[in-house]
């Protein structure tokens, strides 16, 4: 295990940490039910959040490792962290004490930042499930599934207003309020395209005016994601506006690149498993916007599928896709380069960020092999 890797793993660990003791001071109130109506909190409210903040989150990025930070149990390195480690430095360079005490008020923001962060990741899990009908979240059940849409849509709500209200610093919660604001903005717009009118004109609108609606859309719905935990830890760092503008960007692409991989990976069975061509709702997959031809020749109401499986253009279609999502990631990994202080500073990014990276890699050495290129 690298220095750097080490570093990581104790940054990941410490949110891990973090994150359950923040977990224990919600839920609480469950361990003191002692009424009906307690019961009946802990059952509609600090079960739901309990399940919502223990499910997955994405790729797990590091495995579980014997003796290392954290070895017990597999780690999802932050951005908030790398934040930290690029601007403040490494533990050498701060003073942190190997026990991870408060070494400096920064410290203090970015750990608040990381968790929060994680929780309004999970609470658009609960709620995209819901909007997408979605009944699986990486293999687990969706919130919605097992205690009800009500309950699973109050339970992320408040987990946005409890994420808010833990972050504290002014300036993350500014960063963080505008982020879930452009989420939601994304999702609308997302969700307008199953709707008869935005489709009728998405199909009428010539190539260009599809794709700009797409990367629009996937640039707020995908795009955050990526843009919130870094634009959160450099506004409560004070960072730079040159360096905020340059990561900006750079997320933007990683939006792109990781929206790319998710309509592609619906026509790759290597990727995409039991779900292909299950979450295939034709005007929100860029590639079936980009198979439409120049007038959306598509009957109103035909079926899409069949359209694009059989295609003469789908091959050549998702290769190139496929390959210029690998050119975004790189294209965003080169920014944030240009950004980073030190070597290992892009290394802990490197680190961090591959957790879906190496999958887009992945997702074109499969395209180019099946199209025997």
């Amino acid at each position: 295990m690298t220095g750097v890797e080490a570093v990581v793993r104790s940054d990941a660990a410490l949110l891990e940490d973090d994150l359950a003791e923040f977990l224990g001071s919600l839920t609480a109130p469950a361990r003191a039910a002692a009424s009906v109506y307690d019961a009946a909190l802990r059952r509609s409210l600090y079960e739901p959040v309990a399940d919502a903040v223990g499910s997955k989150v994405g790729q797990q990025a590091l495995p579980a490792t014997a003796g290392a930070p954290g070895g017990r149990a597999p780690l999802r390195p932050s951005m908030v962290y790398w934040a930290y480690r690029n601007y403040r430095g490494f533990p050498e360079e701060t003073g942190e004490t190997p026990e991870r005490g408060e070494a400096s008020p920064e410290l203090a923001v970015v750990r608040r930042t990381a968790v929060a962060v994680r929780i309004l990741l999970k609470a658009a899990v609960a709620l995209d499930d819901i909007q997408d009908g979605s009944d699986v979240r990486y293999g687990e059940p969706a919130l919605h599934t097992t205690h009800g849409a009500p309950l699973a849509l109050n339970a992320g709500a408040w987990l946005i207003m409890s994420a808010l209200r833990h972050a504290a610093d002014p300036a993350v919660v500014d960063s963080l309020v505008r982020s879930v604001g452009n989420g939601f903005t994304g999702q609308a717009v997302d969700m307008s395209s199953r709707t008869a009118l935005t489709r009728a004109e998405l199909l009428a609108a010539p190539r260009a005016t599809r794709v700009g609606f797409w990367e629009a859309t996937a640039a707020l719905k995908t795009g955050t994601l990526f843009w919130m935990p870094l634009d959160a830890a450099v506004a409560g760092l004070r960072v730079v506006e040159d360096d905020r503008l340059a990561l900006d960007g750079a997320m933007r692409q990683l939006g792109l690149a990781s929206q790319l991989f998710n309509d592609l990976s619906d026509f790759v069975p290597e990727l995409g498993g039991a779900n292909t061509h299950e979450d295939f709702d034709g005007l929100g997959n860029r590639v079936f916007l980009e198979l439409l031809d120049e007038e959306g020749d598509v009957p109103p109401g035909a079926d899409f599928k069949p359209y694009v499986l059989g295609h003469p253009a789908l091959r050549r279609t998702l290769l190139a896709l496929a390959e210029e999502a690998v050119a975004l990631k790189r294209a965003a990994k080169d920014a944030v380069h240009g950004v980073c202080r030190s070597e290992r500073s892009a290394a802990y990014f490197d680190v961090t960020i591959e957790r879906k990276g190496h999958l887009i890699d992945r997702l074109l050495a499969t395209v180019r092999q099946r199209s025997g290129v």
